[in-house]
């Protein structure tokens, strides 16, 4: 089957009920997308499949349909996304394990809400787990993604 991820087709031979998660891992070698919890539950997997924010370690790899975009697809060769800028100026990574999962989220969010309110944002950051409890300065880096995309 072919899979297009961040702008790249790929051709995969395996099981089409095999886990997005692992064909990203382990058949292309884009290991930005992190195992959390397998029950897509903690978000650490999360990618985006058309711009929609999905959790790859329940999503079989033969029900993609559409492009899908990982943490390393995110921004582009000549810039970071907006939300990985704003995730660097306010340090939000603590041991950094679930932030590929979290700035997916986060982008999605701001892709369909440009100027989220805190409540916004904990709704759709509620199930991304980040166990440093790194939450406050995630919701400050949505909030200033949201600025800086709104100036560009």
């Amino acid at each position: 089957m072919q899979l297009h991820i961040n702008g790249t087709v790929h051709d995969v031979d395996v099981d089409p009920e095999t886990p997005l998660l692992w064909v990203l891992r382990d058949v292309i070698g884009l290991t930005g997308t992190k195992y959390g919890c397998g029950i897509a539950q903690c978000g650490a997997c999360t990618v985006h499949v058309d711009g929609y924010a999905m959790r790859s370690c329940q999503l079989a790899v033969g029900d993609v349909e559409g492009k899908i975009t990982t943490i390393e697809g995110l921004g582009n060769p000549a810039a970071l996304h907006a939300v990985q800028e704003a995730w660097i100026e306010n340090q939000v990574a603590q041991c950094g394990y679930c932030q590929s999962g979290q700035i997916m989220q986060a982008a999605s969010l701001l892709s369909e809400n440009p100027d989220p309110s805190d409540e916004d944002i904990n709704d759709a950051m509620y199930g991304n787990l980040c166990r440093c409890g790194t939450y406050p300065r995630i919701r400050k880096a949505v909030k200033d993604a949201a600025k800086k995309l709104a100036e560009a």
